[in-house]
């Protein structure tokens, strides 16, 4: 050994400088950081039509349900306030990409309207604005509404998410803000009235297009009957192509999913498909070489009988699998919209409307 690797080892041992004494007296009841819980999330593609309880909001129910599927991406198709209760179609995975069709489809909804009183949300949540001791009778109701059937001008209530310089209507008006919203118009398709409660409250069915308030159909007659009325009732019985067979209540699908997490029952038979959404749009099939070139985006020209006759919008399919929505034009298939849907997909079978 070498004189000076003996040196280094007879050499004292030095201990190393102590760690300083936190001065911080409450450094010793700190609590450790939690560990951030991160939920697990899947590929589900498909459509949850939801009959939405009293006093919920949309958005709570849509998270609720995409928590119950553990899905990634979630939304809806058309707000429905936590007054009204109905069906609230939800989109999980791919169907995100459907929502406008749904929107743009029709709704009907049941409805009754309380006479005597206006108030400024036009719903029984408002503050009362106006009152009238009259009460409308049934001739005079039911002379009312062919008026407000088929193509009407309406305005929007006060209270709505309809954007004035950029602001929702309902915030401005919440900070006593005066707000004027300009007609616009809608589509009626029907309306009837389904009963007389009592003097004060009568209960009506209306299918309607998109852009329709409730609430100012029930305000405009009680202006136009001299009595003045709100809704104090509100449910949605259909949108577009979703039924109302169809809907499931939440606490039916709160115990659906936990059978499927038990391995009882499977959660793809709680799902409607995603294609569902788009039931009055022409389908058309293509060949695996098209389908290949529709899935990157790229446009495929058919000729001869498999091109197609029609112009528009088509959704694609392959192999019996939904693949991409699309516009066609003189035999040309140009994708809008391509569709990934490995993972779970909805196979629920979807009641056909009445």
């Amino acid at each position: 050994m070498s004189d000076d690797k003996l040196r280094n080892l007879t050499m004292p041992f030095e201990a190393p400088p102590e760690m300083p004494v936190p001065r911080d007296p409450q450094h010793f009841n700190a609590k450790p950081a939690k560990q951030q819980f991160r939920r697990e999330k899947h590929d589900v593609h498909g459509w949850v039509t939801l009959d939405k309880p009293l006093g919920m909001t949309s958005t709570h129910a849509v998270s609720i349900v995409k928590r119950l599927f553990k899905a990634k991406r979630a939304g809806h198709a058309g707000t429905l306030d936590p007054l009204a209760s109905g069906m609230l179609p939800i989109a999980l995975g791919e169907a995100t990409k459907t929502v406008p069709f749904v929107m743009d489809g029709r709704k009907t909804y049941r409805f009754t309207v309380q006479w005597g009183e206006e108030r400024d949300t036009d719903d029984s949540e408002g503050r009362v604005v106006e009152t009238r001791a009259t009460k409308p009778d049934v001739a005079a109701i039911k002379a009312l509404l062919p008026r407000y059937t088929g193509p009407i001008t309406q305005t929007p209530p006060r209270y709505s998410a309809l954007k004035v310089e950029g602001e929702r209507a309902y915030d401005l008006a919440r900070e006593g803000e005066a707000v004027e919203l300009a007609p616009r118009a809608v589509d009626i398709h029907r309306l009837e009235l389904i009963e007389i409660s009592d003097k004060s409250h009568a209960v009506f069915e209306a299918q309607c297009g998109k852009g329709t308030y409730v609430r100012a159909l029930a305000r405009d007659f009680g202006r136009e009957l001299g009595c003045l009325g709100h809704v104090c009732q509100l449910r949605r019985l259909d949108v577009g192509p979703f039924g109302e067979k169809t809907m499931i209540l939440l606490a039916d699908l709160e115990a659906m999913c936990q059978k499927a997490a038990a391995g009882e029952a499977r959660l793809a038979d709680f799902l409607l498909p995603v294609e569902t959404a788009l039931d009055d749009i022409p389908a058309l099939a293509v060949s695996g070489q098209d389908a290949a070139r529709l899935s990157k985006g790229q446009a495929v020209l058919l000729r001869g009988r498999d091109a197609p006759i029609f112009r528009g919008t088509v959704y694609v399919t392959s192999a019996g699998q939904l693949l991409a929505l699309a516009e066609t034009d003189r035999g040309e298939i140009i994708p809008k919209r391509v569709f990934n849907l490995a993972g779970l997909m909805g196979s629920r079978k979807a009641d056909k409307k009445e």
